[in-house]
Parts: C-alpha cells; structure tokens; sequence
C-alpha cells in the first residue's frame, strides 16, 4: 500500500514544519539561521493573511502517514514576464524517503499551482555546494541562471537601510 500523498498543510502541522525547517537546516549547515518562532511562523503560514503556504509530502503505508517532506513557497512578480511566480523557499525531503519520487512530486505539485493561479514561472535557489540537488534540478529541466547573484538585506544592516531615508 506504499503511496505518495502530496496536500496543503494546515495549522495542526506547525510543529512538523518547524522540526523539518530544522532538519533542512541542519543538512545545510545552517543550523545557526534557523531561528524562526514558532508564534510568527503560525501568524504568516496560518494568520489572517498567510505570506507563505506549505505542501506536506505523505507516505503512505500499512501503519499510516510519515512526514517524508515539504515545499514552502510563496509568490512574486516578474516585471518582465508581467505575470505573477511562485518562488520556492525550501524544498525538503527526509533521508529515509530520498530517491522515492518525492521531490519530484512536490515540484510537479508545485508547477500545477503556478498554472493554476496563471503564473509564468517557478523559481528557486539552490547552494552551489549542494551537487546533489543541483543534478536533480538539471534533470528536471531547470536552468540555472548564470550572472545573477543573490542579495540580501538583514538584521542590523537591514535596520541601517531603512533608517537611511
């Protein structure tokens, strides 16, 4: 009866999403970036207006459901394109459940949803030193894009931008 359910996360399964947040973390070796409170990630997965959505990744067998992974992803906009997308945050699977067409299946789940809601693409980053992921994707289809570098603004100098008029 081994099967592969794919669904929409809801707020019961908080606390699973924060120990795989915590497990992805670990793999990446970004343990000490993973600070996320449990409080604010239930008010921006869960709240009143949701900035990010989860899919759980379920295999199915004899004893019940395990938590094989999830996908965590929220939407964009190209100016380019003139079209909404959907970026991937995470995308995770436990070790156990790795090489069962789970990955597979969220990113497939995914697509769907970004032609769903009329969206021109599905975007996502991967670390350079993560050649197993990096094989994966360019088995799928996906293309790395060469010359773009990621950017970002956080903590203190995050705080110095904003106060910096």
């Amino acid at each position: 009866m081994d099967e592969l359910r794919i669904r929409d996360a809801v707020e019961t399964d908080l606390d699973t999403i924060l120990g795989m947040i915590r497990e992805l973390a670990e793999y990446e070796r970004l343990s000490h970036e993973a600070v996320a409170d449990r409080s604010e990630m239930r008010r921006h997965l869960f709240g009143p207006r949701p900035k990010a959505e989860v899919l759980i990744a379920e295999w199915l067998n004899e004893e019940g459901p395990d938590t094989a992974g999830f996908a965590l992803f929220f939407h964009n906009f190209s100016t380019f394109v003139g079209k909404p997308g959907v970026y991937l945050e995470d995308l995770y699977v436990r070790p156990a459940f790795r090489g069962r067409g789970v990955g597979r299946a969220m990113l497939a789940r995914l697509a769907a949803i970004a032609l769903e809601r009329g969206c021109g693409r599905l975007e996502w980053s991967v670390l350079d030193w993560n050649q197993p992921a990096r094989a994966f994707y360019k088995r799928l289809g996906a293309v790395a894009l060469d010359g773009w570098t990621v950017n970002r603004l956080s903590g203190d100098a995050l705080g110095a931008m904003a106060t910096s008029g």
